[in-house]
């Protein structure tokens, strides 16, 4: 399926949206781009839309037969799937389970530090402002969301956390961090939106203890690592293996 460029909604790193027909509902196009560092590095990977696509799609289903409530309806092609329409609150909301990356090169905490709790940061989603930390004074006064959404949010993204946690350590994968991005359906509900993927998780292989060859996500791409939809696909083997088919919008 082919999607029409004239009902163009919004465009942004990884994928395009479209109008429908239902005002309630887009269709969300997963592209093989691949962007780091505030998409100073750009790259396209073939097949990498298809896979985030039907990752997202499998880890989607999965929440919501636990009972988190998802943006997603269903897939319609490879690299396409129908999502209700949705105000994104402009946060990213991130789980670490075991330090890396920027939390480390901010903080004197040891790459590889197993953190439980998980620790819960929110960034402002804002390219030009390069997507900042906010504390909760901060949030506070740029009266974004209120305690109570606060609360919604943190209690939601912690129960994903698990949810996600111990299904992929079923197939011998270990969900580093992860970012969410959730919004607010036509029916005032809180949802999850946006992705779920290698390109929104850190996920390590427990099968090799090489530094570098147990990464299965982005990060293959920000240090040069290659064979970043090889890693990918592997994902997608090991989860496909414990789920059934994702449901065919129709």
């Amino acid at each position: 399926m082919q999607s029409d460029q004239k009902l163009l909604l919004y465009e942004g790193k990884a994928k395009r949206i479209f109008k429908t027909d239902d005002p309630d509902r887009v269709l969300v196009e997963y592209k093989n781009d691949a962007t780091a560092f505030n998409a100073l590095k750009k790259s396209e990977f073939e097949g990498k839309g298809r896979l985030n696509c039907q990752i997202s799609s499998i880890l989607f289903e999965l929440l919501e037969s636990e009972g988190v409530p998802t943006h997603y309806l269903g897939i319609v092609d490879e690299n396409l799937m129908m999502a209700q329409k949705v105000d994104v609150i402009p946060l990213e909301v991130v789980l670490r389970n075991i330090a890396t990356g920027s939390l480390c090169r901010e903080t004197p905490i040891l790459s590889g530090t197993e953190i439980s709790p998980a620790l819960l940061d929110l960034y402002y989603k804002d390219d030009a402002l390069q997507d900042p930390l906010l504390t909760n004074a901060r949030l506070e006064v740029l009266n974004l969301i209120s305690k109570e959404r606060y609360n919604q949010i943190e209690n939601l993204a912690r129960k994903v956390n698990k949810i996600l946690s111990n299904f992929l350590s079923k197939v011998d994968l270990i969900l580093v961090d992860f970012k969410l991005e959730m919004g607010v359906n036509t029916n005032g509900n809180l949802v999850v939106a946006d992705e779920i993927s290698p390109d929104t998780c850190r996920i390590w292989d427990k099968r090799t203890k090489d530094l570098n060859d147990r990464i299965l996500d982005k990060d293959r791409f920000r240090k040069d690592l290659g064979g970043i939809v090889q890693a990918y696909e592997e994902i997608f083997n090991r989860i496909k293996g414990i789920s059934s088919n994702p449901r065919i919008y129709k």
